[in-house]
């Protein structure tokens, strides 16, 4: 993927979030940093980001960056997101995703199409929305901290679907979609995400999709988002 400019401005972003230098490698493989500050994952964890064969990790403390870069690599940087190959080679008491990372560059975008009426919306609408589908489907969206517009397909005074983004560092927008449990594979996400994704190329940002479930991702491919990479954060035990 050498040259892609997806490719570099996705990494840029998340190099952004570790808060120390370091670099994707060049030739593939891991690049380990200690960052106590990192937002690759939650304080005190370690977050481990993959795109386009190479992968950058960030440890809470200098003492744990040789124990967790000799783990790795002993890993193929395809499997350093894997939870189960994790396990069996660093003591996790926890894990976060992982999740699979999609980006959408312009020239690709394949915009919904149909009757579809998307509307910006307000925090009520995500309220209602939020409120009418299981705990977890409401975590996994992000749904309920993006700052852009909301857009929302309505049925009458229901909402069945809505998409947003939250502004990231890098000028990236992190998409958040969510549609009722009843109204899905109607093509309801596809138009809500769409519209948050025009409003987001509009102000010169990179749409990110991330995801864990397969209908999600789904979404995002029909939409022109290509998977560059996946992001996993570890808990570790102390030993």
């Amino acid at each position: 993927m050498a040259g892609d400019p997806l490719l570099a401005r996705a990494r840029a972003a998340w190099l952004d979030l570790t808060g120390v230098p370091m670099a994707f490698p060049a030739g593939g493989g891991v690049e380990v940093a200690a960052s106590a500050g990192s937002r690759l994952c939650p304080p005190g964890w370690v977050g481990i980001v993959v795109l386009g064969g190479a992968a950058v990790v960030t440890v809470p403390s200098d003492g744990l960056v040789g124990t967790v870069r000799a783990a790795l690599r002993r890993l193929p940087v395809a499997e350093l997101t894997d939870a189960g190959r994790l396990r069996a080679l660093l003591p996790v008491a926890g894990v976060l995703g992982p999740a699979s990372l999609a980006y959408l560059d312009e020239p690709r975008f394949r915009p919904a199409s149909g009757d579809v009426s998307v509307v910006p919306g307000a925090p009520a609408d995500v309220a209602a929305l939020l409120a009418a589908v299981p705990a977890d489907d409401a975590d996994e969206c992000g749904l309920a901290d993006v700052t852009s517009p909301v857009f929302v397909v309505r049925r009458g005074a229901d909402v069945l679907a809505a998409a947003g983004y939250r502004r990231w560092p890098g000028r990236v927008a992190h998409l958040g979609v969510l549609t009722r449990a009843d109204r899905r594979g109607r093509g309801l996400a596809r138009a809500v995400a769409s519209a948050a994704v025009v409003d987001a190329l509009t102000n010169g940002l990179l749409p990110q999709w991330r995801a864990r479930p397969e209908p999600s991702r789904r979404v995002a491919r029909a939409l022109g988002f290509r998977q560059l990479g996946a992001q996993l954060s570890l808990a570790l035990r102390q030993e």
